[in-house]
């Protein structure tokens, strides 16, 4: 159980890959108001476990709204509860910090239910990009993900036009950082968790870059693996997951945050500038850059809230991450600038 903190953007967050196997509270009281829609979705599917709400709006009013939130989540099979104290909620869950938890309509025994939680699955040491991730790879296009009819064996990139080709490695990776990489003029073949680094060798991609995702950073070995061998042959850019993943192939640690950081106002200062970011998030998990003890290696953001590492940056290498989403969605916009700096490192790379 974990809380989130954003006011608006519950459709985006029930979406986001990132809460695989995670139930979800809302700390703004008002939830529902203005529907849901088919653009707004960060993938194919509704990733929470379950909504916790304080007082739901049954009846949306927003000249996008296509359906209500109560029939959004009926129709995916996923349990919604309104009425509670969700602040309350969120009070404890900072207390104690991140706990399992359950939720039940048929089981109304508290004492089961509290059973059922100790001996549900914890967050650490849990690989959840294996469940989410795509199981072929595929293109981004009229945004969507689409499967390649001939299959990787047969992929080819586009011909001419001058687009950055992107290889997009998804461990749960959200449709707005596509959009975003699209928009600047890239190309984005998305590849499966576990591809290896011959095969990206062999698409020979401008770019290579690493997603965000659910769970434990530590037990996604292969992706660690691929990415040190990736280092230096080609820029890479790391989102949330992808920083953490980066930060393990450097050689560093992760641990496990107290109740993690989720929601649209987490404010975040570029070393670098000075500039104070305000930004989206949504992680349990932190790199611990007192294992990094290479000089090259240097922090370019920090968390203004709890001081913790927001990101990354290599002397020498193509390299750079933050832990944050500056896709947004939802969120404020002031990160987008990631995306610019990235295409630009791609095309003096390709130079």
């Amino acid at each position: 159980m974990v809380f989130n903190t954003s006011m608006s953007g519950y459709q985006e967050i029930l979406t986001d890959p990132s809460y695989c196997g995670q139930m979800v509270t809302m700390t703004y009281p008002l939830i529902g108001s203005y529907g849901v829609n088919h653009e707004d979705v960060e993938s194919n599917r509704i990733q929470v476990r379950a909504l916790l709400v304080k007082e739901y709006q049954e009846y949306p009013s927003n000249y996008r709204s296509e359906k209500d939130l109560a029939d959004y989540l009926a129709e995916a099979g996923i349990p919604g509860i309104q009425g509670i104290d969700t602040r309350a909620l969120t009070r404890h869950i900072r207390a104690r910090g991140a706990m399992r938890a359950a939720l039940s309509t048929r089981d109304l025994d508290p004492d089961s239910l509290v059973e059922k939680a100790r001996l549900s699955p914890d967050m650490t040491g849990l690989d959840l990009a294996k469940a989410v991730t795509c199981r072929e790879p595929m293109v981004w296009q009229d945004n969507r993900l689409c499967p390649i009819p001939t299959g990787l064996e047969g992929f080819q990139w586009p011909e001419g036009g001058g687009a950055l080709r992107i290889a997009a490695m998804d461990y749960g990776i959200k449709y707005n950082i596509l959009r975003s990489l699209e928009q600047r003029g890239c190309t984005l073949l998305v590849l499966p968790a576990n591809t290896d680094s011959n095969t990206i060798d062999r698409l020979a991609p401008d770019g290579l870059f690493l997603s965000n995702g659910p769970g434990d950073p530590a037990p996604v070995t292969y992706a660690v693996d691929m990415i040190r061998d990736q280092m230096g042959r080609r820029p890479i850019f790391g989102i949330c997951l992808g920083h953490q993943l980066i930060g393990l192939a450097l050689g560093g640690k992760t641990f496990k945050l107290k109740f993690g950081h989720h929601g649209a106002n987490q404010p975040v200062k570029d070393l670098a500038t000075g500039r104070v970011e305000i930004t989206s998030q949504n992680h349990g998990f932190c790199v611990d850059m007192e294992a990094l003890n290479d000089p090259d290696i240097e922090i370019s953001h920090m968390n203004l809230n709890d001081n913790t590492v927001e990101g990354l940056v290599h002397k020498r290498l193509p390299l750079f991450s933050v832990q944050y989403h500056p896709e947004a969605s939802p969120g404020p916009h002031d990160a987008g600038y990631l995306f610019d700096r990235f295409v630009e490192m791609v095309k003096g790379h390709k130079a």
